[in-house]
């Protein structure tokens, strides 16, 4: 854990208990801060207080006395209205902050000079994050991996000058985290996603680019409009800026040209690493998220060579194009995160012939825009609220039936693969939709495939089934 030691003696309140925020409370309890936390939910209020954190409801409080509001990432700040907990504070003038502000806070006061690495992005985040957390800790170094991975950032071991943080960061966490300034900040690309909490997509964009306005190197994915907008801006502002792109070949910056990892630098090309062979980084994505990391990793001091060993060795990140059973030729992946269209791109690309099993509680722009792969599928099994609006986009086609429920998906996919004779049958959850109709989060969502997938005649599993993962926008 990392006392919040910086807020000691200070009036806090805090709004939020789920498992980040009741994490948070514990750090400003650790560090001597006097804690009112409170929550919508009463269980998560009780469960709070028997954990020892004090609770009382924030209505009640004297706003005039209390310094600072710390707000879970999930609580609306500006969009689709402020949380009440904010009108309470911004009315009497009372900092708004998350658990990433604090981080950086302890990070100042307590070791300056280590090492913070911050990675956001709408998509490939999570594998980008994992993906650099392991080539250090490959090398031997100690990394410590949270954020919106799934542990909570002020779990982890205290900032010190041998530990290297590796944080992912969504834009909630972004918005309320105004001093922000990583070592490395990395940008790997802005599609429309979470609109709702954030208003338009210039407001999404102006909060993803503060993760890079205050880093030290700025790592940016110039493959969309709106980064290579970000990253020229930046640049003319003096900024070190290094560019990525899995797209174009660049002078300057690292790219992807087939398997390989190449970097543009002072008008030469230089051969950094070849992906070739890697299933765990099979993928155009999974090229921008190994040169994103690969030049992270540049930047707090790991060599080629460490790299190259490093990346060899990915054992890949759960819930994203993971393969996790065989049975036969069929394969069996597990895209459980892949929860809007954009993100389920890259496994559609990947695998042929597809069983496809798709839907949840459907994003802004449905699937249209993947039509560009509806040759690849052999079928599409449809679930949840999305079912009826993907079978309309879909329908013309390529064959489909509304499955409704995960179970009969995969029943029905495995069954239909298995009298496949073409190429290797892939029986595909990649939802392209958000779990929230039928599941708690993609998670759990991913957990149950698994277990369904593990319950098949003749399957052999690829995965430890008992080693099954919170994680918020």
């Amino acid at each position: 854990m990392i006392p919040a030691s910086t807020f000691r003696g200070q009036r806090v309140a805090l709004f939020g208990l789920g498992g980040s925020g009741l994490a948070t409370a514990k750090s400003l309890v650790a560090g001597g801060a006097e804690l009112t936390a409170w929550d919508d939910n009463p269980a998560q209020v009780e469960a709070a207080s028997k954990a020892g954190i004090p609770v009382g409801d924030l209505r009640d409080m004297d706003w005039a006395s209390v310094g600072t509001l710390v707000l879970a990432p999930g609580v609306p700040l500006t969009h689709p209205k402020p949380h009440w907990t904010v009108d309470l504070a911004t009315s009497h003038g009372v900092e708004i902050i998350g658990d990433i502000e604090i981080f950086v806070r302890e990070r100042r006061a307590q070791a300056p000079g280590s090492r913070f690495i911050a990675i956001t992005g709408t998509n490939g985040k999570s594998t980008t994050t994992a993906l650099i957390a392991h080539l250090i800790s490959h090398s031997g170094r100690d990394a410590q991996l949270g954020g919106n991975i799934g542990t909570a950032v002020l779990t982890l071991a205290p900032p010190a000058a041998e530990r290297v943080h590796v944080v992912e960061c969504s834009s909630y966490q972004i918005d309320l985290a105004p001093s922000l300034d990583p070592s490395a900040g990395l940008l790997l690309n802005l599609t429309p996603d979470h609109l709702d909490r954030h208003g338009s997509m210039q407001h999404y964009a102006d909060v993803k680019t503060r993760l890079v306005a205050r880093s030290d190197v700025a790592i940016v994915g110039v493959d969309d409009e709106w980064c290579r907008a970000i990253a020229e801006k930046l640049e003319s502002r003096a900024f070190k800026v290094i560019r990525i792109s899995k797209d174009h070949v660049l002078e300057e910056g690292l790219f992807a040209q087939g398997s390989m990892i190449r970097q543009g630098k002072a008008g030469m090309l230089h051969d950094l690493a070849d992906l070739a062979g890697i299933a765990t980084l099979r993928g155009a994505h999974n090229a921008q998220n190994a040169a994103a990391a690969i030049a992270a990793c540049q930047a707090v001091g790991l060599n080629e060579e460490e790299i190259r060993n490093g990346l060899a060795a990915f054992p890949g990140l759960k819930h994203r194009m993971q393969p996790v059973a065989r049975r036969g030729r069929v394969v069996f992946v597990n895209d459980s995160k892949a929860t809007n269209a954009e993100a389920a791109a890259p496994a559609l690309q990947s695998f042929e012939p597809i069983y496809w099993i798709a839907g949840g509680l459907p994003k802004e722009g449905g699937i249209a825009a993947l039509e560009r792969f509806f040759p690849r599928i052999a079928k599409a099994y449809l679930i949840g609220e999305a079912a009826a609006g993907f079978a309309a986009t879909i329908g013309a086609h390529a064959p489909f039936e509304i499955s409704g429920t995960l179970d009969n998906a995969v029943a029905s996919a495995a069954r239909d693969a298995a009298g496949d004779a073409a190429g290797m049958p892939a029986v595909l959850l990649s939802p392209a939709c958000a779990s929230f109709d039928q599941y708690r989060n993609f998670e759990v969502r991913g957990d149950a495939y698994v277990s369904l997938v593990s319950g098949l005649d003749d399957i052999e599993m690829l995965v430890d089934i008992e080693n099954t993962g919170e994680h918020h926008g």
